[in-house]
């Protein structure tokens, strides 16, 4: 359903009002109009259907900017953030954005595949319940350790729970000591299946990680600083769902990643939707890789991030090779 120009104000309205929960004067602020106004477009929005998150969405895909990402990176879909005074906080309704999207891309017995970090777990946290039996929710990645937050066990079981879906959860740490014992590992019946059955999944959750001295790798221990640093100067460019990948967005051939227990990146390549979420402008560099790499079938991000995007597509003569 397209929204036209003129119902945008309604649309907004809606959102902030039944997803964000703000008061309708608080809303009359926002959007600069009357309480009075926004007492008849909310009133209007019920009698027309609009008060619902998937028609709500559309606000963030109806939009020229994100028409021109979806063509010139070979997306499916864009979603785009806005940053303007109307809008909320951007740290604030990325997770609520996202979650929504991340609902309606769910499909009837769908297998789905999360990753772990800050942004997924963020918008597990903001995610509204939902009764989808039938759903399978499939941790990505091995493990990390219990003081860390933002846990790949976390996020997966969070996602499960707020779908009322089945979590199946690889029980392994992320890293291992060595590569011996990674490859035994991986080849354990239990664990292989767990990894063999992610290339079948529809959907595919996760932002991608930076290769910086602060970078979730480094903080969960699973890296120094310093061997990040040196990852980064032997081509390292990103991190998705644990494993390093090149400016290409091809995997990195490096002890951590040999040492690592995670989906194969072809076999999360091969999941149909594959749907990204990034905010951080530091994350711009991985992002850029990560569409390269062909690991970004839906795409969400801020304004500021989608036209640096377009910018650096259009400055390097990018094809767009996100779509399956």
């Amino acid at each position: 359903m397209q929204v036209r120009a003129t119902d945008q104000i309604l649309h907004k309205a809606a959102w902030l009002y039944y997803t964000h929960g703000l008061r309708q004067d608080e809303v009359a602020a926002r959007l600069n109009i009357s309480r009075a106004s926004v007492a008849a477009y909310l009133r209007r929005a019920r009698e027309t259907g609009i008060v619902n998150i998937s028609t709500s969405t559309q606000l963030f895909a109806d939009d020229m900017l994100a028409r021109e990402l979806e063509d010139a990176l070979g997306l499916t879909s864009a979603w785009i953030v806005p940053e303007d005074r109307h809008a909320m906080d951007p740290t604030a309704e990325m997770p609520v954005v996202a979650a929504a999207v991340f609902l309606e891309l769910i499909g009837k017995g769908d297998r789905v595949g999360v990753a772990w970090g800050r942004t997924v777990y963020h918008l597990a946290d903001v995610m509204p319940f939902a009764d989808l039996q039938g759903v399978t929710v499939m941790q990505l990645c091995g493990n990390l350790g219990a003081p860390y937050s933002y846990r790949p066990d976390q996020c997966t079981t969070e996602i499960a729970r707020r779908l009322n879906a089945e979590g199946i959860n690889i029980y392994a740490p992320l890293v291992l000591s060595s590569r011996e014992l990674a490859d035994a590992l991986r080849a354990e019946p239990v664990v292989s299946e767990q990894l063999t059955t992610i290339s079948s999944c529809q959907l595919a959750l996760y932002s991608v990680g930076g290769i910086e001295a602060d970078s979730h790798l480094v903080k969960c221990g699973a890296l120094s600083a310093e061997a990040m640093h040196a990852l980064g100067q032997a081509g390292a460019a990103g991190v998705i769902a644990g494993q390093i990948i090149d400016a290409n967005g091809q995997w990195l051939d490096c002890d951590h990643n040999r040492r690592c227990i995670s989906a194969d990146l072809e076999s999360i390549r091969a999941i149909g939707k594959r749907m990204m979420v990034v905010q951080e402008d530091s994350k711009f560099e991985p992002l850029v890789a990560a569409v390269r790499g062909g690991f970004a079938s839906h795409l969400v991000v801020t304004t500021s991030m989608a036209r640096r995007l377009l910018q650096r597509w259009t400055r390097d003569g990018h094809v767009g090779n996100a779509t399956s």
